[in-house]
């Protein structure tokens, strides 16, 4: 199958891009790690002795920068739908995370302790229907912070990926109802043209029933 402009364009796009050269160089996996770097840098998010969960993690870039962050103290657990290669101090599930099953797997892997950090980088898959596409992005955003309500411990963050649309402004809204603060981040990783952005709930306030 012949590829088309648009797949030809993004591919160039990519092999150009600095943050992937970038990512070769350095050893990380993804461009993705330069956006929680910029993020975790900023507002202080990572150091050791911290437990973290990291949703879609997958191919591992976000979980390489908190295993570096950790240090070899503290815990590290990742899940994506994805198979994602071992990593040093980091704990993966494989599984779908709006699977009941693969939920409970997540939950106690958590050995009933409260969690510091939440970061969900989760994506669906893209069908080019925008509609559709925006729905099931806020849904794993809402799953995400589902999770991070029940999870975190008092005075936890969270920090979700999410894109600028049809119930953006009610996601943002329910944040507020979680976390002292939530403010927005726009990491320099972060192409342009994307309507990603990213929301940072810090200090939770309160925890689900």
């Amino acid at each position: 199958m012949k590829r088309t402009k648009t797949s030809k364009a993004w591919m160039s796009e990519h092999v150009n891009d600095p943050y992937v050269q970038r990512a070769k160089q350095e050893g990380y996996r993804s461009r993705a790690a330069y956006k929680l770097l910029e993020i975790a840098d900023r507002d202080h998010l990572l150091k050791p002795g911290m437990r973290v969960v990291d949703l879609g993690a997958t191919p591992g870039g976000w979980s390489q920068v908190v295993a570096q962050k950790l240090a070899g103290q503290g815990r590290a657990i990742a899940l994506d739908l994805l198979e994602m290669a071992p990593l040093a101090g980091v704990a993966f599930i494989q599984g779908d995370f709006r699977d009941d099953a693969v939920l409970a797997q997540l939950v106690e892997a958590l050995d009933g302790r409260p969690v510091d950090l939440v970061i969900s980088d989760m994506a669906p898959n893209i069908s080019g229907i925008g509609i559709a596409d925006q729905a099931r992005s806020m849904h794993l955003a809402e799953l995400a912070l589902e999770f991070a309500e029940r999870h975190l411990k008092p005075g936890g963050n969270f920090l979700v990926k999410v894109f600028q649309g049809e119930g953006f402004d009610d996601y943002v809204r329910a944040m507020r109802g979680c976390f002292r603060q939530v403010a927005t981040r726009k990491p320099k990783a972060s192409r342009d043209r994307t309507s990603e952005t990213y929301l940072l709930g810090s200090g939770l306030s309160r925890a689900a029933a």
